[in-house]
C-alpha cells in the first residue's frame, strides 16, 4: 500500500455509550461483554469484536465479561474454550474475575421459561423441526399457528417438565415463545426457545437434556450479568426486536443491544464452518496453521497482538458490511515489525559464490546492525569466508534491462563486507548456473570504495561454511479469489483455494546466530520479509522458519512496469577466462551473448490464471483470465480441454504467455495472446512455474 490513513476510523457506538452516560440511562455505567460461542477456534473477524468490548470498557471506566456461549453441546468443546481464552489474553486483555458460561445460568433460564409458561406467553409443541419450517410461512406470507399453540399453562408446565427429567426423544417436543405468527419479522413468529438434546456437557455432564437456543439465553445473560450495552454482529439485527420481547416480558433489566458490521476480509474465509471442513479434510495442517486466519494461526505466522489491535483501530466499526483488503493486516505487521524485529541475513535459494581472490582458510568477522530503526539495538557479528551463499534470483547471466544485481562483469556490494565483481561461472550438464566465481577489492571492506567509485546493488549472504541450514515455509494468501462469499451457483468456497499459499524450502542457508532463536521469535530477514521460528515444528535439530509477510520489492515494481513497455537485454560484456578454468573442465568463462533476433520478438511473460471455464459448444477450448501484471485480466481461449477437463484445478497456476501477440476474434471471443505449453503423442501439459514469479515477470 502507498499510503494509510493513520486517523483512527470513526465509531458511532462510542457515541452511543456517550449519549447514555450523559442521559443516565444505566446509572452512569459501562458494562461490555464478549461471548464466543467454543465450536472453534476464535479468527480475526473475532478480533475486531474482542477489542471493541474490551476497548470500550476501560475508556469509560466499565467493566468486560468473558462469557462463554455454551447451549450447544453437541459442537462445542472444552479445548475451545482453552484456546479462546489464550486468544484474549495474548491481544492484551484481562477480564480479571468475569469469566462466565451461560451454562452457570441454566437453572435461571430455565425458570424464566416456566415464568413465561405461566404468563401464557410459550407453549410445548409438538411439530417437528420440518412442520415449524412449514408453518412458519415466507417473507410475503404469514405463518399459521401451530395446532398445539393454544394448550393451557397447565398442560405446557406438565410437558416442560417432562422435557426437563428426560421423558422425550431428541426432536420430538420444543418449546415456543408465543408471539404472532402473521409478524412481518421471521424471527418473532414464535420462535423456539428450547430443544431436547440427549448430549453430554463439557461442564454440567448429564444434568440437563434440554437446551436453550441462543436467541432465548442471549438477553437474559445479559440482564443478569447486568450488561448496559451488549454489542453484536449486523446479522443480529432483526433479532433485537425479540431480545427486547423476551426482557419486557419478563420484566429484568434491559441492556441496549447496538449492532456492527462483522469483519470481511479479502482472500479470506471467516465462517467457522467452512474453516472446520479445512481442519477435518486435512486441507490445513489444524486450527493454528499459519494460513488460517484464526487468531493462533496468525500467532504462529509471526503476527503480533500490537498489530492486530492495530489493525483493528484503524478499521473502525460500522453499520454496513464491507470487505477490508488484506493488504491493510499485511500494512500493520509490516509497521509493527519493522520497529522490533532484528535485522538477519538469510539465503532461501542458495547459490555458491567463491571469491577467487581471498585467502582460504580466512574468516573475517564482520559489523552488522540489528535494526536500524531502532539505534540501542546494537550490532552483531557475522562472519565472513571465501566461499558465501547468495539468492539465485540476485544472479543473471544475461541481465534484462534495470536490472543491477550481480552478472558478467558487474561489480556489486555485499551487504557489510566488500564489492566484489563477477569473473566467471561453472555450470552443469543441463545448463545451470551452480557457482558463480567472482573477485573482491579489499580497499572496500564495510561497504564503500576509497576512490569513490559506486555500486548500483547490495545482496545479502551468509558464509557457507558457518551457516545453518534450516527450513523456510513461504506463506501466502489462503484464497486466490478476492471475495470468496461471491460464490458461483453449486461452487464449493473451495475451489478458490490459492494452490500457492504454502511453498517449502528446503535446504535454506541462514546466520549462524539463529540457531538459537526460540520458538515465536520474529526477524527480518532482509531484502526477503519478515520471519518467525516456528512454535510447533522447529526444533534444534531442525530450524523450521515461517515467512510473516514479504517486504516491498523495487525491482518486482520495475518488472511490471517493463511488462508494459519493450524491455531489451543489457549489452553484453567479454569476461575474461579464468586461470582455474585450466584445472577445472566444469568451469568455463562466461561466453558472449548470443542473439536470436526472431526468438527475442516474443514477448513472455509470467501469467498467472485468476479465472478458468469450459467454453459451451467448444470441444477444445479452455477459457482463461490471465493476470500479466497490467491491472487487468486478459482473456485467452486455449485449446487445452482434452488435458484439463476440470479447468478451474487451473487457478493459481503460474503459465508462460505470449504478450505481445495480436489479439485474434474467436466465434467466443478476443483472444488476448497464447500460453505456451507442450505435447506429444497423446499428451499435453501447459507450462507452468514453481516459486514466487510475480505477474509480469519477464521469462528468459
Amino acid at each position: 500500500m502507498s499510503s494509510v490513513d493513520f486517523t483512527p476510523a470513526p465509531n458511532f457506538i462510542k457515541a452511543i455509550i456517550t449519549e447514555d452516560l450523559q442521559t443516565s440511562k444505566y446509572g452512569g455505567r459501562v458494562h461490555t461483554r464478549f461471548p464466543p460461542e467454543p465450536n472453534g477456534y476464535l479468527h480475526i473477524g473475532h478480533a475486531k469484536s474482542i477489542c471493541l468490548n474490551f476497548g470500550l470498557a476501560p475508556e469509560f471506566k466499565g467493566l468486560c465479561n468473558l462469557r462463554f456461549d455454551d447451549t450447544n453441546p453437541s459442537k462445542e468443546d472444552i479445548e475451545y474454550v482453552g484456546s479462546i481464552k489464550t486468544d484474549v489474553r495474548w491481544l492484551g486483555f484481562d477480564w480479571e474475575d468475569r469469566e462466565y458460561y451461560a451454562s452457570d445460568y441454566f437453572q435461571q433460564l430455565y425458570e424464566f421459561a416456566l415464568r413465561l409458561i405461566r404468563k401464557g406467553k410459550a407453549y410445548v409443541d409438538d411439530l417437528s423441526a420440518e412442520q415449524i419450517r412449514e408453518f412458519r410461512g415466507t417473507l410475503t406470507e404469514p405463518g399459521r399457528e401451530s395446532p398445539f399453540r393454544n394448550r393451557s399453562a397447565e398442560e405446557n408446565l406438565a410437558l416442560f417438565e417432562r422435557m426437563r427429567s428426560g421423558e422425550f426423544p431428541d426432536g420430538s417436543r420444543v418449546l415456543r415463545a408465543k408471539i404472532d405468527m402473521a409478524s412481518p419479522n421471521l424471527n418473532m413468529r414464535d420462535p423456539v426457545m428450547y430443544r431436547i438434546l440427549h448430549a453430554e456437557h463439557h461442564r454440567t455432564g448429564s444434568t440437563w437434556c434440554i437446551y436453550p437456543m441462543y436467541d432465548f439465553a442471549h438477553g437474559q445473560c445479559d440482564s443478569i450479568e447486568g450488561i448496559t450495552h451488549s454489542i453484536c454482529t449486523l446479522e443480529f439485527e432483526d433479532h433485537r426486536p425479540l431480545y427486547d420481547w423476551f426482557l419486557d416480558e419478563l420484566g429484568i433489566g434491559h441492556p441496549r443491544q447496538i449492532e456492527f458490521a462483522r469483519l470481511n476480509l479479502s482472500h479470506t474465509v471467516m465462517s467457522k464452518r467452512k474453516l472446520l471442513q479445512l481442519v477435518q479434510q486435512g486441507v490445513v495442517s489444524g486450527w493454528d496453521d499459519p494460513r488460517m486466519p484464526t487468531l493462533s494461526g496468525l500467532r504462529r505466522r509471526g503476527y503480533t497482538p500490537e498489530a492486530i489491535r492495530g489493525f483493528c483501530e484503524r478499521i473502525g466499526v460500522a453499520k454496513r458490511d464491507s470487505t477490508v483488503d488484506v493488504a491493510l493486516l499485511e500494512y500493520c505487521i509490516r509497521e509493527d515489525l519493522n520497529k522490533r524485529a532484528p535485522r538477519v541475513m538469510a539465503v532461501l535459494r542458495p547459490l555458491r559464490l567463491i571469491i577467487d581472490n581471498y585467502p582460504e582458510g580466512r574468516v573475517e568477522e564482520l559489523d552488522a546492525l540489528n535494526n536500524p530503526e531502532e539505534p540501542s539495538a546494537g550490532t552483531r557479528k557475522v562472519p565472513f569466508s571465501r566461499e558465501l551463499y547468495i539468492e539465485e534470483d540476485d544472479f543473471m547471466e544475461t541481465p534484462p534491462k534495470k536490472f543491477y544485481r550481480l552478472s558478467p562483469g558487474r561489480e556489486v556490494r555485499l551487504r557489510y563486507a566488500y564489492f566484489v565483481k563477477c569473473v566467471g561461472v561453472v555450470k552443469d550438464q543441463s545448463g545451470k548456473v551452480t557457482e558463480v566465481h567472482c573477485t573482491y577489492d579489499p580497499q572496500t571492506r564495510g561497504g564503500d570504495a576509497p576512490d569513490g567509485r559506486k555500486v548500483r546493488a547490495t545482496l545479502h549472504w551468509v558464509s557457507a561454511p558457518h551457516s545453518i541450514v534450516a527450513e523456510v515455509r513461504l506463506y501466502d494468501h489462503l484464497l486466490s479469489k478476492a471475495d470468496p462469499t461471491d460464490e458461483g451457483e453449486g461452487q464449493d468456497f473451495k475451489a478458490f483455494l490459492n494452490p500457492l499459499s504454502l511453498e517449502v524450502l528446503k535446504g535454506c542457508r541462514l546466520e549462524p546466530g539463529l540457531k538459537e532463536a526460540g520458538p515465536g521469535s520474529r526477524f527480518q530477514f532482509e531484502r526477503l520479509g519478515y520471519f518467525c521460528v516456528d512454535s510447533r515444528d522447529s526444533t534444534s535439530e531442525h530450524r523450521v522458519f515461517n515467512r510473516t509477510v514479504t517486504l516491498k520489492d523495487e525491482w518486482t515494481k520495475i518488472q511490471k512496469t517493463q511488462a508494459k513497455e519493450p524491455v531489451q537485454a543489457e549489452p553484453s560484456r567479454t569476461v575474461p577466462a579464468l586461470s582455474i578454468a585450466e584445472k577445472r573442465e566444469d568451469l568455463m568463462p562466461i561466453a558472449q551473448e548470443i542473439t536470436i533476433d526472431d526468438f527475442s520478438k516474443l514477448d513472455l511473460r509470467v501469467a498467472i490464471v485468476r479465472e478458468a471455464s469450459l467454453v459451451a459448444g467448444a470441444d477444445k477450448l479452455v477459457k482463461l483470465m490471465l493476470d500479466i501484471g497490467e491491472g487487468r485480466l486478459r482473456q485467452v481461449f486455449a485449446g487445452i480441454r482434452s488435458a484439463y477437463p476440470q479447468p478451474e484445478k487451473l487457478v493459481g497456476k503460474r503459465m508462460m504467455f505470449v504478450a505481445n501477440l495480436k489479439p485474434r476474434q474467436m466465434k467466443f471471443g478476443l483472444s488476448e495472446g497464447m500460453i505456451l505449453a507442450g505435447s506429444g503423442k497423446n499428451r499435453l501439459a501447459v507450462a507452468t512455474f514453481d516459486g514466487d514469479l510475480e505477474p509480469g515477470d519477464k521469462v528468459s
